[in-house]
């Protein structure tokens, strides 16, 4: 399914500070109040939370912090919307973004969720800058 022109979408954005001890509050949330799309910062997620990052009735996109602990981005976009995943491939900025289909492939549109760490340097905000 597209988005239709002139649709709202229902977001969520949380900077989760570790989603280890809230994935279930966190899909209660959403399954209660409906949201099409939950957009979360530093997930501390890494490669051995696959089995339990997952929400029914959404696909997850997630980009995970390489290399140290903490950060990471992810997001939840309801099934329904057709979606796919850009490739945001720079190490310096921790952001993902997706694509999001209009109705009849009209009205395409890119939703993402980006994170700076507060100890950030200048060269990274200046590549995020330059790049988004």
């Amino acid at each position: 399914m597209g988005v239709k022109s002139g649709a709202q979408l229902k977001c969520l954005y949380t900077n989760a500070g570790s989603m280890g001890n809230k994935q279930d509050e966190l899909e209660a949330i959403v399954q209660q109040d409906s949201y099409n799309v939950v957009a979360i910062t530093e997930t501390w997620w890494d490669d051995g939370h696959d089995w339990n990052a997952a929400m029914d009735g959404y696909k997850l996109f997630r980009r995970d912090r390489q290399g140290r602990r903490g950060g990471g981005v992810a997001l939840y976009v309801r099934e329904c919307f057709d979606c796919i995943e850009l490739d945001s491939s720079d190490d310096k900025v921790e952001c993902l973004w997706v694509r999001m289909k209009g109705k009849a492939n009209k009205g395409d549109f890119v939703l993402g969720v980006c994170y700076r760490p507060p100890k950030r340097d200048v060269e990274a905000d200046e590549v995020f800058l330059k790049r988004h």
